[in-house]
Order: C-alpha cells, then structure tokens, then sequence
C-alpha cells in the first residue's frame, strides 16, 4: 500500500496594530460601526493620494528582524488588479517584487517534542481589504470597507511543513512573536491574524508534489491543525479512490471539522501587477535597522533560554511562563526579591493566572506587586504560614487589601501555623481516635493512609497546624 507525505506552505495575513491605516489618516479601530472608518482616499476616489505609515514599516521590519530575514533596501510597492466587492479601488496596494523582508526561519517544536526550522520565503507588506458579510442580509451580501486600507504583513512558508502538528506549532511561534513586538494582537476570532494553508500530498520517496489545495477561514489555531488534518486525510482517500485531486480553494467547517469546495482554481490568476504610481520607494538603511533592533524586546527563545539556565525552570514551567510576554516578565520582576524560582514560577502560572483567568483580567490589571509575591512565598518557606493557607486565606486577603504587607494580614488575621506540640498531639489524638479502622488498615501496611490523617488534622486545625510537624507526629504515634 502507497504511503503518502503532505506538503504544506502557509501564508498568514498580520494586521499591524497602528492607530491609522497604511495609506491614509482613517483609524483602524475594531468594532466601530460599519463604513464610518473610511475617506476619499482609503476608498480610492479619484485625485486622491496615498501616503506612507512609517509607524507599519518600522513594524514589518521588526518583524522580519525577529525572524531572522534579510531585510530590502529598496522597496517599490506595486497595484494588485482584481475585482472584488470587498476591494474598494479595484486593486490592493502591495508589495511584489521587492518584498520588505526574505528568506529567515521560525524555530518550532510540536508537543512531541519534534524540532524543526520552517524556512520563510518573504514577508511583505499591504493592504487590508474590506470585508463582505453574507449573513446580515436574506438576499444580498453586505460591505463593510472600515477595515481597507488596514496595514497588513504577509509571512509566507516555503513549503516545509508536513503535520498539522507543525503546523500548529508555527501559527502558536508567529502568534506568540508578534504580541512580544507589540506590533499585533493575535486575534483569529477578530481576523486580525489570519492563516491560509496550501496543502498537497504525494507518495513517500518522491519529489514531484501533488496538486496544491488553498484551505481558507480558519479562525483559531486549533483549527489550522483540524483543517490540515482532514484535508490530508481527504486528499489520500481521493488518490486511493482512482481519483484525481482537483487544485481548487476550499473552506473549512469548524462546527463539523470538515473542508468544502469554495471555488475551482482553473488558471493562473493574472494579477497585471505594475508599480504603484503614487507612491515612492522605501529606502531602508542600516542605521534605520539599528535603531529599529534596538528598540526590540527580548524574545520567548532567549527569555526561554534564560529560565532554564540562569533558573534552573524545567522545559515544561520555562514554555508556560514565555508563552505570555507579561506573565514572563511579572516571573522576572518577582525574581529581584527572591530566589525560590520554583515556587515564583508556581504562584505566576497556577495561583495569579488562575485568580486572573477566574476574574477575565490579565497581569497588567494586577492588583499586587512583585515584591509582595516574595513575602508570601518567603513567610512559606520560613514557615511562619504553609501553602495552603497562603492560597486560600492570605492571597485573597491580600488582594482584598493590596496596599498592606503580607506580614501584617497575617498577624491581623490570625494565619501563623501553629507548631505547638500540646496543640498538635490533641488533635492527631483526636483523628486517630475517629478512624481506628484506617489506623488498622495503615498498621496493615497501606502507608498511603498517612496523608489522610494529615489531611484531617488539617481541617480541625482549620489550615494552622504546621504540616511537616504534623507528618512527623501521625507518623511516630502510628509506630508505636
């Protein structure tokens, strides 16, 4: 039986998170109402003239930069000819031959822990074009044109890809990369980032590619990879059925998690791409990349790189705590008041993120500094209070009242762990007395019962007896 392989390139389309369009003054605000965000000259009317968004190109560059690419040093923008309801002037102002930025690559890693570099072809810079709405209407399609003109950055792949898994992996990089640069928000939901796959397959050992499917309206990343998947999926049943795959673009279904035919690709489309008149090139020099690199953050592999080794962070904790610029950050922030950089890892990614997720609020809507996460966990870890009552009674506390000192909610509140022995042994006396049959039973050798009496202590010492002591206690009383 034929053993086949996919070949796979994507083209992600980045809306670049100016507060003007690329060519013209109207704002590029989400959500407003419909064609209220638009002019003469983002509609193209006639004797109107475009104008570069310095603010765009300083964003594509970095870009490219972050992505190891070199960049053009001469940029003509070109006219894209094609009708379409939704492209205001009849052509989209792009780039063509002298894309901002070539080759370069995306490290990726998939949850198997597979690695692989994906090479980039270019990244260019364009237009946005508006947007055609088919369900507001029963019999006509609407337009709204507030998104055109929106500047827009098109990362495209060589075709290294061969698993929806990769795949997943280099949308989640990009994601990731651009919300580091500040320079997009990300947002599959709202189209501000958006993803076509182009998809063949062929069998194993060869090098001819099969015909190429554009799978199109992916709208999470999640469904980049459910899309890829089935498409593969289909296109081998094709093959294997006598049957010729057809190059067509299709869309995808996430409620169903299927691709449906949109249109045949029957020829090469002719786009008569010529240079844009109105607009002059973009000279881009070598102090003009320096400055632009200067003004980089540092990037999830080197904050990465840095967890693991300068704080000893497993893999795991270091991908979790970079996957979010502000949490990382919050992590280092935390790390100039403590070195317990395990336990400042655990508070950041389980304790905050769950307090935050549980709210919808993100980190930069904190109400606690950095230096008060270093007092709970160093009254932890001198054990003046333990864990738990740290998580569910000062930490709440503490956000309830964010100007005082941990140290002082806790003298107020009455939450010291209490090691006095007297206390202690009249408890576990009173526990061990209430469950003679599991005394038996952990006699009998089922040690695992200890955490169990532990446990109860616990609850009738109402979270302050000091757990290791208490460990210790059950365990000699339970020898005797």
């Amino acid at each position: 039986m034929t053993e086949f392989e996919a070949v796979i390139g994507l083209e992600i389309h980045i809306q670049l998170q100016t507060k003007s369009k690329a060519f013209s003054s109207d704002s590029t605000e989400y959500g407003a109402l419909p064609n209220t965000l638009v002019s003469p000259v983002s509609l193209g009317h006639p004797g109107t003239l475009p104008k570069h968004n310095a603010k765009a190109v300083e964003m594509a560059t970095m870009m490219g930069l972050a992505l190891n690419c070199d960049i053009t040093r001469i940029n003509q923008y070109s006219r894209k000819n094609y009708f379409y309801a939704d492209l205001p002037k009849g052509y989209q102002i792009t780039q063509f031959n002298t894309p901002l930025c070539t080759n370069g690559f995306v490290p990726i890693q998939t949850k198997d822990g597979v690695k692989s570099k994906i090479r980039l072809t270019r990244i260019h810079m364009e237009e946005d074009t508006g947007k055609s709405m088919h369900d507001q209407d029963l019999y006509d399609t609407l337009v709204d044109y507030n998104r055109a003109g929106t500047p827009l950055i098109e990362v495209v792949t060589e075709p290294d890809i061969k698993t929806g898994d990769e795949a997943y992996a280099f949308v989640t990089e990009i994601r990731r990369l651009v919300r580091y640069l500040e320079i997009c928000d990300g947002n599959m939901e709202e189209g501000s980032l958006r993803c076509d796959a182009n998809i063949s397959v062929m069998p194993k050992g060869t090098s001819v590619y099969g015909t190429k499917v554009e799978v199109k309206n992916m709208n999470s990343i999640s469904n980049v990879k459910r899309a890829i998947d089935f498409e593969i999926a289909r296109q081998i049943n094709v093959i294997e059925s006598g049957n010729k795959v057809e190059g067509e673009t299709r869309g995808f279904n996430g409620l169903e998690g299927t691709t449906f035919s949109m249109r045949k690709k029957e020829a090469i489309n002719d786009y008569r791409y010529f240079p844009e008149p109105d607009l002059p090139p973009i000279i881009v020099t070598d102090a003009y990349i320096q400055n632009i690199r200067s003004k980089m953050p540092e990037l999830p592999a080197i904050l990465f790189d840095r967890f693991t080794n300068n704080y000893g962070l497993n893999d795991y904790d270091s991908s979790v705590l970079v996957d979010d610029k502000m949490s990382a950050l919050y992590f280092e922030q935390i790390t100039k008041h403590s070195n317990n950089y395990k336990a400042i890892c655990n508070w950041v990614m389980v304790t905050i993120r769950g307090y935050l997720n549980e709210n919808a609020l993100s980190i930069e809507q904190f109400s606690l500094n950095p230096h008060q996460i270093a007092e709970i966990i160093a009254l932890i870890d001198s054990g003046v209070i333990n864990h738990t009552i740290a998580n569910q009674k000062l930490f709440p506390a503490l956000i309830a009242n964010p100007s005082k000192h941990p140290k002082e909610l806790v003298e107020e509140l009455n939450l010291a762990t209490n090691s006095d022995l007297s206390f202690l042994n009249e408890i576990i006396d009173e526990v061990l007395s209430a469950f003679p049959e599991k005394v038996l039973e952990y006699k009998s050798g089922k040690q695992g019962l200890l955490g169990m009496f532990v446990g109860e202590v616990m609850k009738r010492s109402k979270g302050k007896a000091d757990p290791k002591i208490t460990n210790q206690l059950i365990a000699e009383k339970l020898a005797q």
